[in-house]
């Protein structure tokens, strides 16, 4: 470990490369194929124009886009290294009706943009290493009974479910999957217990300790606390939890509205896949089944499925898209020109997953039981390259042992949503996802309650 303001040259990394054994080691790294004329060839083959799609013809005229942000700060309460994690999770709502009407005009006035979008957000605090609540024992009791309460505290309608009441709606779901299946549970969160962790609702008493336990101890995020050092993955994984579950319980408080009729009209984008790891990966099987209950519900008025779908904006399918697209030569055109066309897409099975991305030899279909959608690469009409995860809502829209356009809902549609939608100064998101991360990460809106606001619009509408 260095000192302050100490940096390393050159020479060491210099040296580490010239190493023996190091040269050794590679030599032995199993390598993956570079693309060849073979390779190119299976590309270009199975690469698909968005013209090719049959479209619905019919897009959305409001976007609702969520994104997170976390922050570890340091906390003044005389131990070392103590600290708590700000997250604050953020839905911007677009007009893009509107939009499209001002990019008629020669001129848009800036305030007349401003106003084609609303912004609302949340926050919550979390308690991290050394930081003791109440009359709570430890951090990790501390954080496991204020993750309860931050959960219990939100609502988007005054008059829907909170945060906490879609959860424990999700953890019903799981609850009956178990006992059906005599699945065991994981150990008890608390400490002195070394039994299963026992079930439940709200707050209730461990009958093991008379400790309190609380519904939320099953997302199991409290195993990821480090009791020494920063808890960025804890707060990482909290923040990506909020954001799935925000979803559902927006969608489902559009239920208990009774504007079940209007989301198709709505296009949900995240940032980010359309999964949950770690921890509290099970939610990610019953979100699905229930957004697809919404979903069946809301097609018996539009007869076509819901927008919903994630961006990831960097990582190793990202690098892949863009080293894929490489510079060829034409022998046709007798010029140099990128192998993938503008306005195209690429669909990606399991094989192609593991044979040229993440290597793996697992039997297991890659995301299994993390993803409740499925990623493919989309050329926009600029030529920026685009991973969106659409949402499956059926298990033949999961089945990753192959690809095939009919596996992803309102495809056409998507692709549309992209090109008009794609950011110029970013590349690789989305403009309503960067409204988003702007209000997550600096919460002008805290609280604001913009679905309340629009609803007399929504409904005089329809």
């Amino acid at each position: 470990m260095g000192f302050e303001n100490e940096f390393a040259s050159y020479e060491p990394l210099r040296r580490i490369m010239s190493s023996e054994k190091v040269k050794n080691l590679q030599n032995r790294f199993k390598r993956r194929q570079r693309e060849n004329e073979e390779f190119d060839n299976f590309i270009r083959d199975e690469t698909i124009l968005k013209d090719d799609l049959n479209k619905d013809g019919c897009l959305p005229n409001k976007i609702i886009a969520i994104d997170g942000s976390k922050q570890a700060v340091k906390a003044e309460n005389g131990f070392p290294g103590s600290e708590f994690g700000y997250i604050t999770i953020a839905s911007v709502l677009i007009f893009v009706d509107k939009i499209r009407e001002l990019e008629q005009r020669e001129f848009i006035h800036p305030q007349e943009y401003r106003e084609t979008e609303k912004a609302t957000s949340i926050d919550g605090v979390l308690p991290g290493c050394n930081i003791i609540v109440d009359n709570e024992k430890t951090a990790k009791e501390s954080f496991r009974k204020i993750l309860y309460e931050e959960l219990k505290d939100y609502k988007v309608f005054s008059d829907c479910e909170t945060l906490l009441e879609t959860y424990e709606y999700i953890l019903e779901l799981k609850l009956e999957d178990e006992k059906e299946n005599n699945s065991s549970a994981p150990k008890s969160p608390i400490g002195s217990v070394d039994k299963e962790m026992t079930y439940g609702f709200g707050e209730y008493k461990c009958p093991h300790s008379g400790k309190t336990l609380y519904s939320t101890d099953a997302l199991r995020l409290h195993e990821l606390m480090k009791s020494g050092g920063t808890n960025g993955e804890l707060y990482g994984q909290v923040m990506q939890t909020f954001e799935k579950l925000f979803l559902v319980h927006l969608l489902r408080s559009f239920e208990q509205k009774g504007w079940v009729s209007i989301l198709d009209e709505i296009a949900f984008v995240l940032d980010g896949p359309l999964a949950v790891f770690s921890a509290s990966s099970w939610l990610a099987k019953y979100i699905r089944r229930e957004i697809n209950r919404i979903n069946k519900k809301q097609k018996k008025f539009s007869n076509k499925d819901m927008i919903i779908f994630g961006i990831e904006k960097s990582g190793m399918f990202v690098d892949h898209f863009i080293e894929v697209d490489r510079e060829i030569y034409n022998e046709e055109k007798d010029k140099r020109e990128k192998l993938i066309p503008n306005q195209s897409l690429f669909l990606i099975d399991d094989k192609y997953i593991k044979d040229n991305i993440i290597f793996s030899d697992a039997k297991k279909q890659y995301g299994s039981e993390t993803y409740f959608g499925r990623k493919l690469f989309y050329k926009t009409q600029n030529g920026y390259h685009l991973v969106p995860v659409i949402i499956s809502y059926t298990q033949e829209q999961l089945d990753l042992s192959k690809a095939k356009v009919n596996q992803f809902p309102r495809l056409a549609d998507v692709l549309s949503i992209l090109d008009e939608l794609v950011s110029v100064r970013y590349p690789n998101s989305l403009t309503p996802l960067i409204s988003a991360h702007s209000e997550a990460a600096i919460p002008l809106n805290l609280g604001e309650k913009v679905f309340e606001k629009i609803a007399e619009e929504i409904k005089e509408k329809n």
